[in-house]
Order: structure tokens, then C-alpha cells, then sequence
């Protein structure tokens, strides 16, 4: 491999250790500021539209039934899944298509707009399996080419408006930014995000951005992307590394089994007109 390839392996390891910054299944913890979805490689796609574009067959690759379900259900070698029986396997992987099948993500804004006008969008999440779900503001509803929403025109003037399941306001992850570089970002973390497959219990949280739109007439692209996990909305897909200080809930499946999800919802046209 050579010493190119090695950074980039390094580096996204770096971001994805359980260990160090915690980017699965725990959220993102160590780093507030814009992301896109594209960095999410341990994730799988819901369906084949977040990846139109794509080679056909590299694309196949990514959705959930292959790069998570499949392995699951067969029990692939050198993973959680080969311990477990294969009644187990079936049913984790039943609720896991049931959570997928609950969790969606919506986003409502004004259809129109004047140039530079200040205006509020909220991002609505329904299920998700926690323990954290990320969700940020795009310009297009595709895995690989979306960019952060500032790409289509869009200014986030305030830091988002976070709000969990149980309706509270959160501020923790937000205020690790510092004040002085700004909190208006386009991505964020919800905490307390717990599903429950088997019950078929999934909770909805939501953000609120406040955003000013272009200065130039036009129509332009707003979408959101929803992060979520979904082994540990079961205690099928639930384990706990003994050796583990803080006895944190792991997936079944590993922190690098796909067993995350990328969502978009559909892509807002929203015309500025004067």
C-alpha cells in the first residue's frame, strides 16, 4: 500500500475507534463542525437512490441488505455474528429491517423566499438505534456527492436548535465549539436516542436551523441526512466488551459491520425571488 492510501486508512480509523473519538456508535463526540455523508464508510445505504450516480455495481455494494443484512444473517467469519445462533441471526435481522422501515427523516422549510431573508428550517428524525443519531443539512440527497448545505448558497447564522426524544433542549455537544469560532454548523448530534425494535417503539427528535438565504434570485437545492445505528435498538445486537473500562454498549456486528445507516430525506427546491 502506498504511504498515501496508508493516511487515508489511518485517518478514518483515527475517526471511527471506539476507544479514541468515538465516532461509532457514539456520535461524534470529539468534533463539532460541518460534515457530509460521504465520510460515513462504515455505514450502509437504505436504498439505492441516496447512490444514483454511482457504478451500478460499486453501488450495490453500500445498500444495507448486502454490506450489513447478508453478512448478518450468514453469520460472517471473523465478526460477532459467527457466535451467534442462527435463530438469533434471523430474528436480530427482522428488527433491524423493522427499525429501518420506522426511521425516516423529514424536513420542512418555505417553499419561497426573498433574497437574504432569515428563516428557520426544522429537521424532523423518527427512529434511529441510538445511542446517538447525527443529522445535517446538505445539498444533495446523494451519499458520495453531497457537500454541507453553504455549498448551495445557504448561510447558517445561529447554532442549531437540538432537541432529543423526550422534547428537551440540548446544549452539550454544541457548546464543546468554541464560542468564538461560531456555533452555526450544519451538522450536529442528538443524544438519548433509543429505539426499541421488538416493541416497535421509535422516538422522533428534531432540529431547528436558522439560516439566510442567497442574495442572488434563483432556485436552490436544501436537504437533510440522517445518521443513525440500529443493532442496538436490540439486545440481540448488543455486547459489552469486559475488558471495556466504561462498559459502553457495542453492536454485535463491530464498530466498522455497517450495521449504520445513511438517510436523506427528499431534496427541497426552494426559490428566492425578489
Amino acid at each position: 500500500m502506498n504511504t498515501r492510501g496508508s493516511l487515508v486508512l489511518a485517518t478514518v480509523a483515527a475517526l471511527l475507534a471506539p476507544l479514541g473519538a468515538r465516532a461509532y456508535p457514539g456520535g461524534t463526540p470529539e468534533y463539532q463542525t460541518d460534515v457530509a455523508p460521504f465520510c460515513a464508510s462504515c455505514h450502509s445505504s437504505v436504498d439505492a437512490a441516496g447512490l444514483a450516480g454511482a457504478p451500478p455495481e460499486r453501488a450495490s455494494k453500500e445498500l444495507a441488505a448486502n454490506k450489513h443484512l447478508a453478512q448478518l444473517r450468514a453469520g460472517a467469519a471473523n465478526t460477532g455474528y459467527q457466535t451467534m445462533s442462527e435463530v438469533d441471526r434471523n430474528l436480530l435481522a427482522q428488527q433491524i429491517e423493522a427499525l429501518d422501515k420506522a426511521s425516516t427523516v423529514e424536513i420542512v422549510a418555505p417553499a419561497t423566499l426573498n433574497p437574504g431573508q432569515t428563516f428557520r428550517v426544522e429537521v424532523i428524525v423518527h427512529g434511529g438505534g441510538g445511542p446517538v443519531a447525527g443529522i445535517a443539512l446538505v445539498d444533495v440527497d446523494q451519499r458520495w456527492f453531497a457537500r454541507p448545505a453553504g455549498s448551495a448558497g445557504w448561510s447558517i447564522v445561529d447554532a442549531p436548535e437540538i432537541r432529543g426524544a423526550d422534547g428537551k433542549q440540548q446544549t452539550k455537544w454544541i457548546e464543546k465549539r468554541p464560542a468564538s469560532l461560531g456555533r452555526n454548523i450544519s451538522y450536529v448530534n442528538v443524544e438519548g436516542v433509543s429505539s426499541d425494535a421488538a416493541k416497535a417503539a421509535f422516538p422522533s427528535a428534531q432540529v431547528i436551523y436558522t439560516l439566510t438565504a442567497p442574495q442572488t434570485p434563483g432556485t436552490y437545492p436544501l436537504a437533510a441526512v440522517f445518521f443513525y445505528g440500529t443493532e442496538l435498538a436490540s439486545p440481540l445486537g448488543t455486547r459489552i466488551d469486559p475488558k471495556d473500562p466504561l462498559q459502553r454498549k457495542m453492536p454485535v456486528g463491530g464498530f466498522t459491520g455497517a450495521s449504520g445507516r445513511v438517510r436523506f430525506s427528499p431534496v427541497k427546491q426552494i426559490k428566492v425571488a425578489p
